[in-house]
């Protein structure tokens, strides 16, 4: 059985001032899939996986793919670096995982303004570009699991303001559950029990219907608390008093 580990490269809700926004990394051998894609997905890379101790960084050449939960910004706006470098530097396209849901606005409400038009030479007009010109889009099936390489991906709607999946992702014979940004739902913390290492957001703020307060999570039994860790954490999260171990940029969890 391969080894499977979990690096945050970021854990920070949107308004972060301390950290950078929620992004986790998941590798079995030597292939990565990345959980979101926020900016800037670079220098997380190579910060997350030095400060983790890789012999070598990460960088968008080993991701095998992104799996995105959604369309708000602290989760995708990273996404416009993950296509452009991975055309321009790597000459060829950025795999994308996403419900068709969640991905139905991609192009024309996120990404098109700033990569439609394309412009080659000071002379010459700019050339049109779609989706399908910087990314292999494959959409994630609530009915089943969905292979990419190594992984496979399983999706379950969450309760956000809009569309947004939470995973399941098994690797080398393990199961890591991540919530994405859902309120607090007793039905997917159901779903996501039987994972070997689930990441569930949190906050102390209130945010109703948007996010899951600490307080509910920490109400949850024992058993499953262990196997829990946090992010998407307010700035002033007390993790020292946490009942749940929050999750830390940069350290390497096993699944």
């Amino acid at each position: 059985m391969s080894r499977v580990v979990l690096i945050p490269m970021g854990v920070g809700e949107a308004f972060t001032a301390r950290h950078y926004t929620t992004c986790l990394a998941l590798g079995v051998g030597d292939d990565w899939l990345l959980i979101d894609c926020p900016h800037p997905v670079r220098k997380m890379l190579h910060e997350g996986s030095t400060a983790a101790g890789l012999p070598q960084p990460l960088d968008l050449d080993r991701i095998r793919a992104a799996a995105v939960t959604h369309l708000h910004a602290d989760h995708c706006c990273g996404l416009e670096d993950f296509g452009y470098y991975t055309w321009l530097a790597l000459g060829r396209r950025a795999t994308l995982l996403m419900h068709p849901e969640a991905s139905a606005r991609l192009w024309d409400g996120l990404l098109s303004a700033g990569m439609e038009l394309v412009q080659g030479q000071p002379e010459e007009p700019p050339s049109r570009k779609l989706l399908s010109d910087y990314f292999e889009l494959i959409d994630l099936d609530p009915s089943q699991p969905v292979e990419c390489g190594p992984f496979a991906v399983e999706c379950r709607r969450t309760i956000h303001s809009v569309p947004t999946f939470a995973l399941r992702v098994t690797a080398g014979g393990r199961v890591l559950g991540f919530s994405a940004d859902t309120a607090y739902d007793p039905n997917l913390i159901e779903w996501l029990s039987p994972a070997d290492l689930i990441v569930h957001e949190a906050t102390t703020h209130p945010h109703p219907g948007l996010h899951t307060p600490y307080e509910k999570l920490a109400a949850l039994p024992g058993s499953l608390r262990a196997k829990m860790r946090l992010t998407h954490l307010p700035d002033d999260f007390d993790a020292d008093s946490s009942a749940i171990e929050p999750l830390h940029e940069g350290r390497i969890y096993e699944v």
